[in-house]
């Protein structure tokens, strides 16, 4: 009952914000010049379907060439099948909740190559299960799989000058401080909703550590955004309900795409926010989520612990 409660004073005060009434009232003052992303490399993640695939056919079709990278090849090259320039679109299969196969692809990147790397693929899990190196997959593809690749791109030099990395994150992040300790549950403590919420918190987290940590690389730019309420398939069958009672004020997948297009585009020097349709959004909205005793800095610390304990066996 209190949790009903608590979704329900969650879902009304971000509706207008995070659906389709918000966007309708930002896009009036979006710039309409067309992107050209024309001789860049893309990277995007969980690009499959949903807003993955919306943000790698945007980019290719401004001019990149776009690797789009997901578990289902199937899906992809279907996918490749439909744009203009085939020849720019990659695809590759890789199972982000593996942190093996991340590895292995991330170190396949050659020097200098990356211009853009959108992480986008997250998932909502509601049964707990545990991938081959015994971590919960949805931790490992909402975050670890992020850290992974990110910091392999770069300890591999293979960011190009002034390159962007775009953080997928989720609104569903405003109702979690950082928890580090909650970031390893076991089955009979797991909590698909809070364990996503919490990821994506610790995901905006992560790229406040990177902007830090690269604060003297101005050649380099990390974001963290947001698409609002999105109608995907990952709605569909992680949130039923929440789909059939807001389904027409939910976005599409083009609309959530645009603000990752527009900040590859863009390079915003403010950085210190979490973007939404073009705009800096702040990091908190409620004041609970502010007191973690947590930092940026130890939440990499652990994360990094971590996988430098699975490095071998990834590698």
């Amino acid at each position: 009952m209190l949790r009903a409660l608590a979704s329900f004073l969650f879902y009304a005060r971000f509706l207008r914000q995070f659906s389709t009434i918000g966007l309708r009232a930002r896009a009036k003052h979006f710039d309409t010049a067309r992107f050209d992303f024309r001789g860049q490399r893309w990277i995007v993640t969980g690009a499959s379907g949903g807003i993955g695939s919306a943000i790698a056919q945007g980019a290719h079709a401004a001019g990149a060439h776009v690797i789009a990278v997901a578990r289902s090849l199937e899906k992809l090259n279907a996918i490749r099948a439909t744009q203009r320039d085939p020849e720019r679109f990659e695809c590759l299969s890789v199972d982000f909740s593996e942190l093996a196969q991340v590895q292995q692809f991330a170190d396949s990147q050659p020097a200098e190559s990356v211009d853009v790397l959108v992480n986008n693929v997250g998932v909502l899990r509601n049964q707990f299960e545990i991938n081959s190196d015994g971590i919960e997959r949805s931790l490992a593809s909402n975050l670890l799989s992020h850290v992974l690749l990110t910091d392999t791109l770069a300890a591999h030099g293979a960011f190009r000058s002034r390159a962007a990395v775009v953080n997928m994150s989720s609104g569903g992040m405003y109702g979690m401080p950082l928890a580090v300790r909650d970031l390893i549950r076991d089955a009979k403590q797991f909590d698909g909703m809070a364990a996503y919420a919490l990821h994506k918190r610790a995901q905006v987290e992560m790229t406040q550590f990177w902007q830090s940590d690269w604060a003297q690389l101005p050649e380099r730019l990390v974001y963290a955004m947001h698409p609002g309420w999105v109608d995907t398939d990952g709605v569909k069958q992680s949130l039923p309900w929440f789909r059939a009672v807001l389904q027409r004020f939910l976005r599409t997948s083009e609309q959530a795409a645009d603000t990752a297009l527009w900040l590859a585009h863009a390079r915003p020097k403010m950085r210190a926010a979490i973007w939404l349709d073009r705009n800096p959004d702040p990091l908190h909205a409620f004041a609970f989520t502010q007191k973690s005793p947590d930092t940026p800095t130890q939440l990499a610390t652990v994360l990094r612990t971590m996988l430098a304990e699975i490095a071998p066996k990834a590698r």
